[in-house]
């Protein structure tokens, strides 16, 4: 006897999305979570393009038309930007009248979950979307941040709306020091996050120097702390756990749906989500609905992006995203949110490649091999 259609495992905003659309195409949903009810308190951010159409645009706490970038120079990237209010993102994701069952989860099968009190739960199909774990053998983002008003951000934002990437030095580091960048964002409510980030890093830069690096960088702009600000730390991991029990069905991050070069996972959750309820409501493959073979070719490119990432000398990042941020804005597009586009893909890295300096290309080889 089966507990449910569908059984979710994990109710982040990958799971919970998987779960509302489950319920939305008229599946008998069954959600585990070790805290169900807990609020989201995460800035979780996304380019609006990326988004489905059936979100409400109440999910939104700020939008960012152009968002800036610093990496030898400034770049205006020409495409909007929005940052989510993680509280209404949450209740916009309805269970009802999906069950919620409150429990932790020792292990997950095709057909059954088993908890830690040793009951055991039983699906048609289980949906396994419970994160990636921060684990130092994987690559991890680490970021530090502050919340402060507008009118303390100004000197930082320098009459930018928000800045996705700033990687200059005045945050104290010298050449050879593994680079991080500002990431200065509205949170809407006149509340700014300025957050100090390593975008990937195996190993990453630990918190406290983050926190070091951002007050200096603040201080260099004329901005002093309190010490009461809001504060947020970030630390995971960009690649899936390796391997998991045959025939489960991953979802979200821990189903390879972050992008390992950026850390982003929530806006692509959001829109595979309709695709996995429409194949589980036809009885077809939740896995199958995902991993089309142009999906898992961009995936592997992807990879081989964060290879280079963390093969390029500290000097090199700036430089390399540099070039980035010249390509055409449907290229950077493709490779950043074109989870299936494979030929969009490979012509944003042919030209990355061809239009880098020599170093650079001797960089991309290297991690290639």
């Amino acid at each position: 006897m089966i507990d449910a259609e569908v059984l979710v495992v994990g109710l982040g905003p990958a799971g919970r999305a998987v779960a509302h659309r489950a319920v939305a195409a008229g599946l008998d949903v069954l959600a585990v979570d070790p805290q169900p009810d807990r609020p989201w308190t995460a800035t979780y951010a996304a380019w609006l393009d990326e988004l489905p159409s059936w979100l409400p645009p109440s999910v939104l706490a700020a939008r960012v038309d152009e968002p800036a970038a610093w990496t030898v120079r400034p770049h205006r990237i020409e495409r909007p930007y929005g940052v989510f209010d993680a509280s209404a993102l949450q209740r916009s994701l309805a269970l009802e009248p999906a069950r919620v069952r409150a429990g932790r989860v020792d292990a997950v099968a095709p057909d059954r979950v088993t908890l830690a009190d040793g009951s055991v739960l039983r699906a048609r199909s289980v949906i396994d979307a419970r994160g990636v774990p921060a684990d130092r053998s994987r690559a991890q983002q680490t970021a530090f941040g502050v919340t402060v008003d507008t009118a303390t951000a100004a000197p930082v934002l320098e009459g930018r709306a928000a800045w996705f990437m700033d990687w200059r030095r005045d945050n104290r580091t010298r050449s050879g020091d593994a680079p991080s960048f500002l990431y200065a964002v509205p949170l809407g409510g006149g509340r700014v996050l300025l957050e100090e980030t390593c975008l990937v890093g195996r190993p990453a830069i630990p918190l406290a120097e983050l926190r070091r690096r951002l007050e200096a960088r603040l201080a260099a702009r004329g901005v002093t702390l309190s010490g009461t600000e809001p504060v947020e730390r970030v630390r995971f991991a960009v690649q899936p756990p390796p391997g998991s029990a045959r025939g489960v069905a991953r979802f979200g991050a821990r189903g390879g749906l972050m992008h390992p070069g950026t850390g982003y996972a929530v806006a692509a959750s959001l829109a595979a989500a309709d695709p996995v309820a429409h194949a589980l409501a036809g009885g077809r493959s939740a896995t199958a609905a995902l991993w089309s073979p142009s999906a898992r070719a961009v995936a592997q490119l992807r990879a081989s992006g964060l290879r280079v990432l963390l093969g390029l000398r500290p000097e090199q990042t700036p430089a390399f995203f540099a070039g980035f941020f010249t390509l055409p804005p449907e290229r950077q597009r493709s490779y950043l949110s074109g989870r299936t586009d494979l030929g969009g893909t490979v012509a944003a890295m042919t030209r990355m490649f061809a239009t880098g300096s020599p170093a650079l290309r001797g960089a991309m080889l290297r991690a290639l091999w």
